[in-house]
């Protein structure tokens, strides 16, 4: 049958049967809102490229995530910006450290909220790099310990989720083993499996202060040029332990996340990176769309190409617009 007995406009018709009919709902369970933790009190310390992002001292990260928990969002994921950095990361790990203390600040304040930290050396190097150095080269081998401990240290922080974000080889084995052997087995590990040597990090590197101080991260973060590689990442990191696999940006690589939605039965994140965010809140501000719309619409794609959950910096402007 053709037209005209075939008319698809037919359930486009009006609101109702269009949500009648949809297929990819964006609900505010979908989403994970990053934050950043500076030392400090009363601290909210604006993002100049990200409007609507502040850094955020503990105090207000508990704050923070109360809110958060009103929204009906789920979780958020932590980042720390420490107030001294050396070579080889030590406040990464630090039992007193800033994203410890946030974490059993957003506990105490949100016990409901499910509390995700990233885990990587970067912000906490003097060199900004993702792990140890060996002259100018990052050495993988003797930086995976140093991962081990700072997932130990969030765990033990009362964190729900380790997500790694370094791109180190072998580095969720380590994590998993150490996670095992200081009994947090039951502990999920959420691998940044399929993460670029992107563009789209500037404004995250303002926030995080993590900017490499010489070089690029291109030679342990992926090529964007392959898609196929992005499968192997994610078949190494599953069989080392990760419970849950996240594509990092998203937009620009709906294809790898496609792929991996049916390859992979396990639940798949992407992260909208802060470059994503920002050059949509840049356009909306200069009224050239209709910013809380494109904003939707960019979420929706993500989800419709296998997304569980997607990481957003809009996540809380988002959870106030969609449907309880």
């Amino acid at each position: 049958m053709s037209f005209p007995d075939v008319r698809l406009r037919r359930l486009r018709r009006s609101e109702p049967l269009r949500r009648l009919v949809r297929e990819t709902r964006l609900e505010r369970e979908d989403l994970v809102l990053p934050l950043f933790a500076v030392e400090g009190r009363r601290v909210r310390q604006p993002v100049s490229s990200m409007p609507g992002v502040e850094r955020l001292s503990v105090d207000e990260v508990a704050e923070e995530c109360r809110r958060v928990v009103d929204l009906g969002l789920p979780a958020v994921i932590l980042f720390g910006v420490p107030a001294a950095k050396d070579a080889r990361g030590s406040g990464a790990d630090d039992p007193g450290g800033i994203v410890q203390r946030a974490v059993e600040a957003a506990k105490r304040a949100a016990p409901e909220l499910c509390v995700i930290t990233d885990v990587c050396l970067c912000e906490y190097t003097d060199h900004g790099h993702c792990g140890l150095l060996d002259g100018e080269e990052v050495a993988n081998d003797p930086s995976l310990d140093r991962l081990a401990a700072t997932a130990v240290s969030h765990a033990r922080a009362g964190a729900d989720v380790v997500a790694p974000s370094d791109m180190m080889d072998g580095r969720v084995a380590a994590i998993r083993r150490a996670l095992d052997a200081a009994n947090f087995a039951s502990l999920p590990i959420l691998s940044y499996a399929a993460k670029y040597a992107s563009a789209f990090y500037g404004p995250f590197r303002e926030a995080a202060e993590s900017t490499p101080a010489f070089g690029d991260r291109r030679g342990y973060q992926m090529d964007p040029s392959n898609r196929r590689e992005a499968l192997r990442e994610m078949e190494l990191d599953l069989a080392e332990g990760a419970d849950a696999l996240m594509v990092k940006p998203a937009l620009p690589y709906l294809d790898v996340l496609a792929d991996a939605r049916r390859r992979f039965d396990v639940p798949l994140a992407a992260y909208q990176v802060s470059g994503e965010y920002a050059m949509l809140m840049a356009a909306a501000a200069n009224g050239w769309i209709d910013g809380p719309r494109a904003m939707h619409e960019t979420l929706i794609s993500i989800k419709r190409a296998g997304a569980d959950f997607i990481l957003s910096y809009a996540a809380k402007d988002l959870a106030a617009r969609l449907a309880p």
